[in-house]
């Protein structure tokens, strides 16, 4: 069954429209990548899909549930969680800190600060350090360290290698299948075109706010993601 769900989901900033009409489905243990250039509408999904953004209460639906426009820390302790692009840790934290603000909703689930550190052992080293002073990839980890603290059902990744180096993203995506081992299904948004084909079973492109492409990738040609992608 579908786990998360939106039907004709539509946002807006002020008088701009930047979502029109947004079909997707995610299914219980499914990686699901969300591909497109800058501008297409991506992180605004998440966003809306978070209650960052208005929504209407049917226009979202998680594990059979309406939950557009509820409060984000309503949605959070209901089993979505966002690892936000750029990571967004508290600098006047450490990291085992910024770990635990991720549990604040008390939600029930696998995933403990002795679950984490077994899936990221370079925190349990540095989980005294402040949570900006670690490198890049590390900063990464904590971010979904923290999301994976409220024990959700869906975890929402918005550009999980953005600004990493290759080495640095093989490493996080390499914890996804002990992410998704634990119950955990998930949406990863990505510009990078191939490391999206690699790790999702479906994906969808987004263009200019609208669905330009959806499919497994292995049904689809380089020639339909380029032109759902660029729309040339």
């Amino acid at each position: 069954m579908s786990i998360l769900e939106t039907r004709n989901l539509t946002a807006f900033y002020g008088d701009f429209q930047a979502l029109y009409g947004i079909d997707f489905r995610l299914e219980e243990g499914e990686t699901v990548a969300v591909i497109g250039s800058n501008g297409a509408g991506k992180s605004t999904f998440l966003r809306t899909l978070t209650g960052l953004n208005a929504a209407a209460s049917d226009s979202v639906v998680l594990a059979g549930q309406p939950i557009g426009g509820l409060p984000a820390h309503r949605i959070v302790g209901l089993g979505l969680a966002l690892v936000p692009e750029g990571r967004r840790l508290f600098p006047s934290l450490t990291v085992e800190e910024n770990l635990l603000v991720g549990a604040y909703s008390g939600r029930k689930g696998p995933w403990s600060l002795e679950r984490l550190y077994k899936l990221f052992p370079i925190l349990a080293e540095r989980r005294h350090n402040p949570g900006t002073a670690l490198s890049g990839g590390q900063q990464q980890m904590v971010a979904i360290g923290r999301a994976l603290m409220s024990n959700p059902q869906v975890l929402l990744c918005d550009e999980l290698s953005l600004g990493l180096a290759p080495i640095v993203i093989r490493d996080i995506y390499a914890a996804l299948p002990g992410i998704k081992a634990e119950g955990c299904s998930v949406v990863v948004v990505e510009q990078d075109v191939s490391q999206a084909m690699n790790v999702a079973d479906r994906l969808y492109c987004f263009q200019e706010g609208r669905v330009s492409l959806e499919g497994r990738p292995d049904d689809l040609t380089r020639e339909q993601i380029s032109l759902a992608y660029f729309g040339v």
